[in-house]
């Protein structure tokens, strides 16, 4: 066949042009998944032509629907997308899917391809991100809407498959989204009955439908290659205001394969040149050239994006009279998408822990309330946990169904679809969102706290009950290995604050920091303040480690962090005191410490000097802070057990007296 085409329906040849992009991209790279593509193209060819809002030439344009494919392992239908209707993205970009350097990674990622809304993969992930940004958007109406303009009317679309909906994630968020009653959000459900394994039945076999009109949402089925079918759903769900919306479109996957339709072959693994020369063939397809776009399937796809044009131009014209007509408005509009920060932002979250000894759950409560006087557009909430977490906005209101200008979420006793939501919110770009939950619960949110770190999003984790010393609770509560665990994620921040100048600065640095997200570990038990004879240097503190205590001739140097850097301080007297005077160093934020230069690393742990860790966590990683140095590392590298805070430092070594009888027999002699 030549490369004019022998196809007479427009839409068929729009939803094949898009359909063998995808399975071309995946034979080219030999890897990749043909068949969610081809399942899922009339779904996307009606959402894309039809209903979605965009502009490619303004991929970021505020007004615009979001669309979030979840199924993040079906890439190459995103990537489809965005080159057919005008992205940056080329045909050259497609022909190097997978491949290094590309703009078509394996899986969406945020911020490397412009029009992927969130980096999607992990199964899941994408309903709960879906989720924030819906929710945000209401968020933003409540806030920057008047009767004159309705600059917020963007609607959230997403598409998910039988893996998203069977991770616990997704349930989490959805139930969320229904209480709240998020009408601006529609996902289409791809049920197209197959795993990697095989057919769903061999593990899921519940009503999906049921489920969701259990958790308040507008459920429709359909045929999911029903043109007509998915319009009248699509127009449906957009009608239905007061709840999120659901399509449970039946399809098949790699539709249009003579051998390959249906099968659990075509989930994960190129068709095979057979099966492509046997699918193009079947559809009246070119077999050369590969990654063929019929000149009248692109017009007609660029056609679809140029219809936005008018919305598009209304909207920038309605914005700019917003603008002019709401000063104060639009000013605020301006710090929370530029994400600005008050020049005095250090010394006012300083004065509202001005002398005070606390818990740093406490203190960070004091701080925060000032931090959200500061920063109107940060807004957050926990999972069930605020009387113990200490992180209500106070006066801030709560976000409710029909009631979204309040500050305070209330996630519920559902932390991994708190982190998920949160991602949403950042991604969302008018705030700053918090979540807050016991740091031995971090374990449930790691999955979305890895992908705010990996597409550099503002979000803050807020985690109390930070060791052993919350006490009775006994081992299933006291966090060991988290503090490590998270440290060891690229590119997020963990900050152990040891008393209130130091929570002050870390709740400065996570809202000051815009290219990832950050977690604050904070105490429940009362600390006491450190004394600094000289005042507090907050940009010491914000290099993440410095010298609270100089000694002349010192012999060895105590490193702390959080409640330890009190035990260092207490154990330094006694050092003296026989003879061996010691530095100690707190270290709030090790990934802030290690990322300073050599000279700032050297003046706060001088070279070949003995140093010892003192941390009530494990202690295996702590050899890359001290970096080939002698280094004594006491700490944690065993469960805790249920007793008060005392009992269990006497039994685990976290008193001046265990720690200068070990530092002593470490060092030898007198040093």
């Amino acid at each position: 066949m030549s490369a004019t085409r022998a196809i007479s329906d427009l839409d068929t040849l729009s939803v094949n042009t898009l359909k063998m992009l995808a399975v071309d991209g995946v034979e080219a790279a030999q890897s990749g998944h043909p068949g969610s593509p081809m399942g899922q193209a009339d779904l996307a060819y009606v959402l894309w032509t039809k209903f979605l809002r965009h502009w490619p030439a303004d991929p970021s344009w505020p007004g615009r629907d979001r669309f979030v494919l979840s199924a993040g392992h079906g890439s190459m239908l995103l990537y489809g997308l965005l080159h057919l209707t005008g992205y940056d993205l080329s045909l050259e970009d497609l022909e190097h899917f997978r491949q290094w350097g590309s703009k078509t990674p394996g899986h969406p990622e945020f911020g490397h391809t412009a029009g992927v809304e969130t980096t999607t993969g992990p199964l899941g992930q994408g309903v709960g991100n879906a989720i924030g940004l819906a929710l945000a958007a209401k968020m933003a109406a409540a806030r920057y809407d008047t009767a004159a303009a309705k600059l917020v009317t963007g609607r959230i679309f997403g598409i998910c498959s039988d893996g998203d909906l069977m991770e616990g994630v997704a349930s989490e968020a959805a139930s969320l989204a229904g209480h709240l009653g998020l009408g601006n959000l529609t996902l289409i459900y791809d049920d197209n009955h197959i795993t990697i394994e095989g057919d769903t039945a061999l593990a899921f076999s519940e009503d999906v439908a049921a489920r969701f009109a259990a958790y308040e949402w507008h459920v429709q089925r359909i045929d999911g290659h029903d043109h007509a079918a998915i319009e009248a759903a699509r127009q449906a769900a957009l009608a239905e205001t007061a709840r999120p919306s659901l399509i449970l479109a039946r399809t098949h996957i790699a539709n249009g394969a003579p051998n390959a339709h249906d099968t659990p072959e075509a989930h994960g693994a190129p068709l095979g040149p057979d099966e492509v020369k046997a699918t193009k063939e079947a559809i009246g397809w070119p077999l050369t050239p590969t990654f063929f776009v019929p000149e009248e399937a692109r017009a007609h796809w660029l056609a679809s994006a140029e219809r936005n044009r008018a919305d598009y131009e209304a909207w920038q014209t309605t914005f700019a009279a917003w603008r002019k007509a709401n000063p104060a408005l639009a000013s605020a509009w301006d710090d929370a998408t530029l994400r600005r920060m008050p020049a005095d932002l250090e010394p006012r979250l300083l004065a509202s822990v001005d002398g005070a000894s606390d818990a740093t759950r406490v203190l960070g409560s004091k701080v925060l309330q000032e931090a959200a006087k500061l920063v109107p557009y940060l807004v957050g909430g926990s999972a069930d946990l605020d009387p113990s977490t200490k992180t209500s906005i106070k006066g801030a209101g709560s976000v409710e169904k029909g009631a979204y200008g309040g500050r305070v979420f209330h996630f519920g006793i559902r932390e991994h679809g708190m982190g998920s939501i949160l991602n949403g919110l950042t991604l969302d770009g008018r705030f700053i969102p918090m979540g807050s939950t016991f740091l031995i619960f971090s374990d449930y949110m790691r999955p979305p706290m890895r992908l705010a770190a990996l597409m550099k999003q503002q979000a803050i984790y807020v985690f109390t009950h930070d060791s052993i010393f919350l006490g009775e609770d006994g081992p299933t509560h006291q966090p060991i290995e988290q503090l490590w665990s998270l440290r060891l994620v690229p590119n997020l921040e963990v900050w152990r604050p040891a008393d209130g100048p130091e929570t002050a600065i870390a709740w400065a640095a996570a809202l000051r920091r815009t290219d990832g997200p950050t977690a604050l570990a904070l105490s429940r038990q009362k600390l006491p303040l450190i004394p600094r004879p000289k005042g507090v240097d907050a940009a010491a503190i914000a290099r993440g480690g410095y010298v609270v205590e100089h000694a002349a001739g010192h012999v060895v140097t105590l490193l702390a962090t959080g409640s330890e850097v009190g035990l260092a301080l207490e154990s330094s007297k006694r050092l003296a005191a026989s003879g061996r005077p010691a530095r100690v160093i707190s270290m709030p934020c090790v990934e802030r410490f290690l990322a300073q230069d050599a000279a700032w690393r050297d003046s706060v742990l001088a070279p070949g000097a003995p140093v010892v860790t003192l941390e009530a966590g494990v202690t295996a990683a702590w050899g890359a802070v001290t970096d080939g140095r002698r280094a004594l590392h006491v700490g944690i590298d065993h469960y805790g057990a249920s007793a008060p805070a005392a009992e269990l430092a006497k039994h685990f070594g976290f008193t001046p007296e265990s720690v200068v009888e070990r530092v002593t027999a470490w060092l030898g002699g007198n040093g």
